[in-house]
This record gives structure tokens, sequence and C-alpha cells, in this order.
């Protein structure tokens, strides 16, 4: 009887161990962000020149990298692609219902509002958000950040405070380019592949481009950045088990990263237009 009664209590306490072990890191993540944060004013004010060179690293990239641009090259390829989605996938729907001028309409509304915003910050995290992982990572297991600590200097603020800022400037000019190239590749494919009138296209899509819109997107991408950079910096600053554990840290970091922008992108996106899109196509 009481192997059966110490049995039944371990196949209960095991799921109770599990959701307190799940809170804890919640908390733990959570108390990292907050410190991240608050370490934003001592990164501008003591760690000018790390955080100018993280700008010019992250936006053009080193070595190689430089010379084909770095992340700027590959968030534009991104936009492009998920651009010329538009014209095809909205062209030809819409072509079924003999409504194709309203390509257009399409283009200044889901680019601004979704596809734009959505690609930038997974063109973010797969180069950025990843290289702060691994930099962090590596950092972390050759006891470079415990040598900071030792020297007295605050290792939240200079490593990841530092890249958070670098990553809310670089965001700006890139969005900028994310949302030109959406546009245009969703024009060029409309119009030129499939012969639509420039005239036509350019007329709804200028009635239902919407200013306001574009500054709700660009806030939009720089609330992504920092949901980015704190999960990157978060798995990079406590990577465990040598290297393989920082290439484990850049995988979580990128899945959790993902994971937490959808939501965000969700809930910003209800907060901003409501349930009703905030918009009305007769007008």
């Amino acid at each position: 009887m009481t192997a059966q009664a110490s049995t039944h209590l371990g196949a209960i306490s095991r799921p109770v161990r599990k959701f307190v072990g799940s809170l804890t890191r919640i908390g733990a993540q959570t108390k990292f962000y907050t410190e991240i944060l608050k370490g934003i004013g001592v990164a501008l004010a003591h760690h000018k020149r790390e955080v100018i060179r993280l700008i010019a690293q992250m936006s053009l990239g080193v070595g190689a990298l430089a010379v084909i641009g770095g992340t700027v090259v590959i968030v534009g390829f991104l936009s492009l692609t998920t651009g010329s989605l538009i014209a095809v996938q909205g062209y030809n729907t819409l072509a079924g219902v003999d409504v194709e001028a309203l390509t257009g309409f399409v283009s200044a509304y889901l680019n601004v509002r979704l596809i734009a915003p959505v690609t930038a910050t997974i063109g973010l995290a797969a180069t950025i958000g990843a290289g702060a992982t691994a930099q962090l990572g590596a950092m972390r297991i050759n006891e470079e950040i415990d040598a900071l600590e030792v020297m007295g200097i605050r290792s939240i603020a200079y490593l990841t405070s530092s890249r958070v800022v670098a990553g809310v400037v670089v965001v700006i000019p890139l969005y900028c380019i994310a949302i030109l190239m959406s546009f245009v590749a969703a024009q060029v494919g409309t119009t030129f592949f499939y012969g639509q009138s420039v005239g036509v296209y350019l007329h709804y899509f200028n009635t239902f481009l919407n200013p306001t819109d574009i500054l709700w997107s660009f806030a939009q991408a720089i609330v992504m950045a920092v949901v980015v950079m704190v999960v990157h910096t978060y798995y990079g600053f406590n990577a465990t088990g040598g290297p393989a554990g920082v290439g484990e840290a850049v995988g979580r970091a990128v899945r959790a990263s993902l994971v937490v922008t959808a939501l965000a992108t969700m809930l910003i996106t209800l907060a901003i237009y409501g349930q009703s899109g905030n918009f009305h196509l007769s007008g």
C-alpha cells in the first residue's frame, strides 16, 4: 500500500515539478529582460564606442559578408520575395472574381500591416539575432563574460543592452529597405509580368496607402527588434555546454524569437487596427 501511494504521489509530483520549473525559467527570463532594458542608459552613457561598433557590424557585417552587404541584402531579398507573392497570389485570386484591379490595394494593405514587419523580423532573427547569440555564447564558454565582471564592468549593459540599442538603430533603415522592396516587387510583378496598367495599379495603391499605417508599421518593427534582441541575448548570455551548447542556444533562440514575435505581431495588430481592420473599401 505504501509503495502504491508513493508511486501515485510521484506521478502527481512530476508534472507539478515540471510546471514549477517552467515558471522559474519564465521568471528568470523576465528578470534578465528587465536588467537589459535598465542597462540601456548605461550602455549609451559609458559604452558609446561599443554601440557604434555593433551598429556597423550588424548592418554591413564583417569580412567576406561585408562585400555583399550583410543583413541589408538578406532582408532586401526576403522582402523582394514576399512582395512578389502579393503579385502572384493577389492578382490571380482577385482575377478569379474579376476584381484584379484591386491588387494595388492588397499591396498597400498587406505589405504595410503584416508582410513587411514579419519579413524584416525573420531576417533580423536569422542574421543579427543568431549572430548575437553565437557571439555571447562563445564569450560565455570561454569565460570572457566572467573576466569582464571581475574587472568591474557591468556585463549585461556592456554586452546585451548595447546590442539591443544597436539592433533598434539598425532596424530603422533596414525596415525602409524591406518595405520599399516589398512595394517594388508587388508593382513590378503585377504590371510587368501580369500586364496590368500602371495607372490602375497606382490608383488603388495610393488610394488605400495610409501614411499613419506606415508610421505604425515602423513602430511595430522597432518593437519586434527589441523583442528579437532581448530573446537572443538571453540565450547567448546563459549558454552552457561548450561549442555544442552554443549551437543549441542559437537554435533555441531563433525558435523562441519567432514564436514570440508572431504572438507580438498578432497582439500589436489587434491593438492598433482592431478587429475591423480600420478601413473602408468603398471609401
